[in-house]
């Protein structure tokens, strides 16, 4: 997976992933402007799965497509394997399956979840799963340990770039990592960080973010009112070009192989960011 997906990739919770038969051309045609753009990856956000895949690996020829992440708790390992072989023997290796244990809030049956994560990969392995092709989105160190022993690696949502350093050091050189960054595109602060915080109020709900933000140097402050400019601006890149370009590399000098970015512009989830991928693709050159 390290080898195919290059050093850019989108990811898109919403329009990509969206099942809605009529506006299948339109995300076919964006997955195929975003392989022409020569970003090495799509990411489809949500508890995705296999069939939101399906139709993007269709309609492209080189970017590989992949769950970030598919919840353990929303699909049966057996039906997860099956799919992965399925889709993989169509398009080349072009299938990444990227798994996570979801959140208490959103999974009913969510108990004891890094036992209930080993078991699933425990059930992959045996049908026949090969670890390289499948990540974790690894939060916490002995999530990121596993993901470095029993997959790939990991695919981290919403981390900063001190602790993409601190992952890097954790799963050593060989195993992926690629995290997500969510991108503004708006220079002016005050519109930029508003934005910002209308995204992140979601996951500031969510323990398992919240957490992970206070393990990581944070405090209870900077998790008030929506986020702390310092929080906003530590899981945001923003600005002019120059700036989101810098924060880019801010994550790969950090140990990224990889960085999955995320267009936040305030649209419905359902409407492709489709002008800012091509300025995202612009400003990476």
């Amino acid at each position: 997976m390290k080898e195919t997906i290059g050093k850019y990739g989108i990811w898109n919770g919403g329009g990509l992933r969206g099942e809605d038969p009529s506006l299948r051309g339109e995300r076919a045609e964006a997955a195929a402007e975003l392989e022409d753009l020569r970003f090495g990856a799509i990411w489809l956000g949500g508890s995705s799965s296999a069939a939101n895949a399906a139709p993007l690996l269709e309609a492209t020829s080189r970017i590989v497509v992949g769950t970030s992440i598919q919840s353990i708790w929303d699909h049966e390992a057996k039906a997860a394997a099956a799919s992965f072989t399925d889709l993989n023997a169509a398009h080349a290796g072009r299938f990444a399956l990227g798994l996570g244990v979801s959140h208490a809030k959103l999974a009913e049956q969510y108990r004891r979840p890094y036992s209930a994560l080993v078991a699933y990969l425990d059930a992959l392995d045996e049908a026949g799963v090969p670890a390289e092709g499948r990540a974790l989105a690894a939060l916490g160190p002995r999530t990121v340990e596993l993901a470095r022993d029993r997959a790939a690696g990991s695919i981290p949502y919403l981390i900063t770039a001190d602790q993409t350093a601190r992952s890097r050091e954790l799963l050593g050189e060989g195993p992926l990592l690629a995290p997500e960054l969510k991108v503004v595109l708006e220079s002016d602060p005050a519109r930029a960080r508003a934005l910002a915080r209308g995204a992140l109020a979601v996951y500031l709900g969510l323990p398992n973010y919240t957490n992970n933000f206070l393990r990581n140097g944070f405090t209870e402050d900077d998790l008030k009112d929506g986020g702390s400019d310092r929080l906003v601006d530590a899981v945001f890149a923003w600005g002019t070009d120059d700036r989101i370009r810098a924060r880019v590399d801010e994550f790969i000098e950090a140990g990224a192989d990889h960085v999955a970015l995320q267009i936040v512009d305030g649209a419905p989830r359902h409407e492709l960011p489709r002008e800012g991928w091509r300025r995202l693709a612009s400003l990476l050159g």
